[in-house]
Formats: C-alpha cells, structure tokens, sequence
C-alpha cells in the first residue's frame, strides 16, 4: 500500500492539471467563440485572456508542484465559480449542465485536497537541498 500511496498524490496532481492546460489551450485556439460564450452567459468577453492564463499557468504550476497549495487555491476557486456562472442554470433543467457543474464542484474537492496536504512527492515543492525531487 506504501507504494500505492507515494504516487497517488503525483499521480492526481498530474492529472488534475490536464483539465486546466487541455482547456486554456483549447481556449487560446478559440478565443472568439469562447469569448461570445462567456458574453451570451453575461460576463465580460475580455475576461477570456486572464482565464487563458490562470488556465495554462497555473495547470503547469499544478503538474510540476510548484507553489501547488496557493495554485492549488486558485484553481479551486476559479473552478467552483466558473461552474456556478456556466453550468448551474436550474431554470433550464439541463441534465447535462448539471452533470458538469457537479463535475465542477469535485474537481475543486480534488484542489482541496492538494492545498490541505501539498503537492506531493515528486514535485518542485518536495525538492532537497541538491533541487532533486523527493518520494514521499
């Protein structure tokens, strides 16, 4: 089990952080129909370029442990609010949206998780004196 447990926590940083570099790219290649995306749901379009870079930046922070608790954070709450603007529309009862916002709201309980107990093994936060990383 000791094995087990010393690259769970790598292994969820990993790929928590996927969904934050996947979507801020996938974002920075469609700027213009996100960007109307967020219009149409009522928050303003130019907020598309910080949200590029709290994607991108901090999922790569997040996949390499670096400042992971505070990244960790703010990822947590930009997830847990872009859920409640984007996909808790109870009025249209949209199973789908639902679906997605409670995906939304698990995401930020796996952030939770990294800011109560760090990154992790194997991460730039764990590193020793020499700046290897270190296993749990």
């Amino acid at each position: 089990m000791t094995e087990l447990t010393k690259f769970a926590a790598p292994l969820g940083r990993v790929l928590l952080a996927l969904i934050f570099i996947t979507s801020g790219w996938g974002k920075l290649w469609a700027i213009g129909g996100t960007m109307g995306y967020m219009q149409a749901m009522g928050v303003p379009g130019i907020l598309i370029y910080p949200t590029i870079l709290l994607e991108l930046v901090g999922g790569i922070m997040l996949l390499v442990g670096y400042q992971a608790r505070i990244t960790a954070l703010l990822l947590g709450g930009f997830t847990l609010l872009a859920g409640l603007l984007f996909h808790l529309i109870p009025a249209a009862g949209d199973q789908m949206q639902l679906i997605s916002f409670w995906k939304n709201v698990s995401i930020t309980g796996g952030l939770l998780m990294i800011v109560s107990m760090g990154a992790g093994a194997y991460s730039l936060d764990n590193r020793n004196a020499s700046g290897e990383a270190q296993p749990a």
